[in-house]
């Protein structure tokens, strides 16, 4: 995850949830003297929470019984957090009567759903592993993940719904898993840890279970002791100990597990909902998936930690149904990545849904890359997300590092992803030397240090050393691999990535700068720009433009190539041999 945008609130009055064993703190912008070099430190309060997950939910549903939790509109369910409690209660005395322990890698491999959020607190008071899958993983991409983690049960839907396609049955993948699923029991020659499997049936009845019997359905497992006798006995449970591991690439080959910490991810999660100023009466509409940081952290863990309730309005993103739970649950804040959002106002602009319901918007956050300053400016006026601010994270970072607030100028909140979150460290280093910290405003490789830094990737050692290094006094620092600068009153820059840069001629060019100037033009719906071989220069720069519909026949490569011309000041637009190569036109999303 990297460049996450995030919307605030509204100027209110400045006091902050305040949960036992936490003291209330004013949200305050500290003044300080400028920074002479590319390092600074965040925030020292609020104090972190000493706490597993589990612990900390106690207080939150101590507090916030009665408020509503969880909406899962494309299941007409929602539950309070009381229920929520409950439920998890069930299915996490149901696990380890099945044989789920501390320590054990579950994976769940489910869209956005009642279920999900049910599993996701059982398994953090149970002390297991989560282990979120992408539910659109091919059999190749489940088994490695499986296998590298010597995974004991998979929870996993009848059905896969994607983005724009038609439903897609589990049962061919689980036959691959499990050759034979009339057995009673699991059997699994390629992934032999594999001791049971969990049907979530989310098919509408179009998939046929009755072959599955070595499958278990969802609601059996559920515990049937009355609620008031399913809570857990203690566990034995750490802050410091793996409770989440996320696979940050692809799988199929050489994946990368990072582990992540109760601790990590609830002070990571309430510090998000700290600076987006959440609290209990908010309505978070949360369309990207659980199985990413994005929804778990800043998503789930946000809203959980502050009260709040988070909306989901389907399995997978569906434009329409996320449009529709903001104007029908009221939702005062709205998630997304970018071509999220590019296609919301797409439909708002046609007209094929209605501009009605969203005054109740004032925050949300926006993850997964950067947002061009064009689309930002869009939802500020579509949407009504006045306050936009900006956050930056990495999975390995839990994910967030760095945020600005609702009293940062806009030019920082646009060109910059604002300051350190609390209690987290980052420099600015020579990418050859990481010893080297860089002056202010020079740019260089983000190094990031702090609670928020992953345990390692599992079971790899050797890749664990290449990102996370330790410094002359024996700090861990995250290696991000992303290109940044820090200015002199702290606020950090993203640039790009390391490996991302073009170097044309011998000369380096920043993709991020020519999609940001390709998505002022008013013919350009969404644009990637990336390096392709040249061999004069090395590489050249093409861009991949989705045009706007109605302006399909107007845009040309040379009114491409002109527009860039005369938007960049820099040396892109004064060298008129290749300031631009127009690759292909897509007309509609694939």
């Amino acid at each position: 995850m990297r460049g996450l945008g995030v919307w605030r609130l509204p100027r209110i009055p400045r006091s902050r949830i305040c949960l036992p064993g936490r003291r209330q703190l004013p949200f305050c912008t500290q003044r300080r003297s400028l920074l002479t070099q590319s390092y600074d430190k965040g925030p020292s309060e609020p104090p972190l929470f000493e706490q597993t997950v589990g612990e900390h939910f106690s207080d939150v549903v101590a507090k916030y019984g009665d408020r509503t939790a969880v909406v899962a509109r494309h299941q007409r369910q929602r539950l309070t957090y009381e229920e929520l409690d409950l439920k998890s209660n069930s299915l996490a005395r149901g696990l380890a009567a099945r044989g789920v322990t501390k320590g054990d890698r579950v994976a769940v491999s489910l869209g956005n759903s009642i279920e999900f959020g049910i599993t996701t607190y059982a398994l953090f008071k149970l002390g297991a592993i989560l282990v979120p899958l992408n539910p659109s993983f091919n059999i190749n991409q489940v088994v490695s993940a499986l296998a590298h983690l010597e995974a004991s049960h998979l929870i996993i839907s009848t059905e896969v719904n994607l983005p724009r396609r038609e439903p897609r049955s589990n049962t061919p993948l689980l036959e691959q898993l499990v050759p034979d699923l009339q057995k009673p029991n699991v059997e699994s020659p390629l992934v032999p840890s594999l001791k049971q499997i969990i049907i979530v049936h989310n098919d509408g009845g179009r998939v046929d279970t009755s072959s599955l019997n070595c499958t278990t359905s969802f609601p059996s497992v559920m515990s049937e002791l009355a609620p008031d006798m399913c809570q857990l006995p203690p566990q034995g449970l750490s802050p410091h100990d793996i409770v989440n591991i996320q696979f940050t690439s692809g799988t199929t080959a050489m994946p990368k597990a990072a582990c992540l910490s109760h601790r990590s991810i609830l002070n990571n999660g309430a510090q998000i909902g700290d600076r987006m100023l959440l609290t209990s009466a908010d309505v978070v509409c949360c369309p990207p998936p659980l199985f990413h940081c994005f929804g778990s952290i800043l998503g789930y863990m946000a809203t959980a930690t502050h009260g709040s309730t988070i909306v989901f309005p389907a399995e997978s993103f569906n434009a329409i149904a996320t449009l529709k739970a903001v104007q029908e649950e009221k939702c005062t804040a709205l998630y997304g990545v970018p071509t999220m959002f590019i296609e919301e106002l797409n439909l708002l602009d046609s007209g094929k849904v209605p501009y009605e319901g969203f005054q109740y918007l004032r925050t949300g956050i926006a993850a997964g890359s950067s947002i061009p300053a064009e689309i930002m400016k869009k939802l500020h006026k579509t949407l009504n997300l006045t306050q936009l601010t900006i956050c930056y994270g990495m999975t390995e970072t839990s994910p967030v590092s760095a945020m600005t607030t609702t009293d940062d100028p806009m030019d920082k909140r646009i060109n910059s992803v604002g300051r350190l979150m609390p209690h987290v460290e980052a420099k600015i280093v020579c990418p050859t030397d990481h010893n080297k910290i860089l002056p202010i405003g020079e740019k260089g490789e983000l190094a990031v240090s702090g609670y928020l830094v992953m345990k390692g990737y599992w079971d790899a050692p050797d890749r664990t050393a290449e990102v996370m290094i330790p410094d002359d006094q024996g700090k861990v620092w995250m290696h991000t691999g992303d290109e940044a600068s820090m200015s002199g009153d702290g606020y950090i820059t993203i640039t790009g990535r390391i490996k991302d840069l073009i170097i044309r001629g011998g000369e380096n060019i920043h993709p991020l700068e020519i999609e940001n100037c390709l998505f002022a033009h008013p013919g350009v719906l969404n644009v990637s720009v990336v390096g392709v071989p040249d061999e004069r220069y090395g590489e050249a720069v093409a861009a991949f433009v989705v045009p706007q519909e109605d302006e399909q026949a107007r845009i040309t490569e040379q009114e491409i190539k002109e527009w860039v011309r005369t938007k960049l000041s820099h040396h892109l637009g004064k060298n008129p041999v290749s300031p631009l190569l127009l690759i292909a036109q897509y007309l509609s999303y694939s």
